[in-house]
């Protein structure tokens, strides 16, 4: 999460997560999490957010290569986030698209 670790913050970027439908949180200790987000779909601790963070540090790590792998860049931001997104969904999901 980025910005401050204040309530104001969290609940602008749960309200930016909302159209994903996601029902689970993994998160730790802090007190916003607690006082906004229901005990039944959040699950605090260490156990998830290693696994997550993890998995987020994969995903950057083989973005690297890719950007190392390649001649050139496109100037559009639609590209880069075109190109993104099919990694991720390839490596992330296992998608192939």
């Amino acid at each position: 999460m980025t910005g401050r670790r204040q309530d104001a913050v969290f609940l602008q970027r749960k309200a930016l997560m909302e159209p994903w439908g996601l029902t689970r949180f993994s998160t730790d200790y802090w007190g916003a999490y607690t006082r906004h987000l229901d005990a039944e779909v959040d699950s605090p601790g260490k156990r998830n957010t290693q696994k997550i963070e993890r998995k987020h540090l994969t995903v950057r790590t083989r973005i690297k290569h890719v950007v190392r792998k390649t001649i050139c860049f496109s100037k559009t931001t639609q590209m880069h986030d075109i190109v993104i997104g099919l990694f991720v969904n390839r490596y992330a999901f296992g998608l192939l698209i």
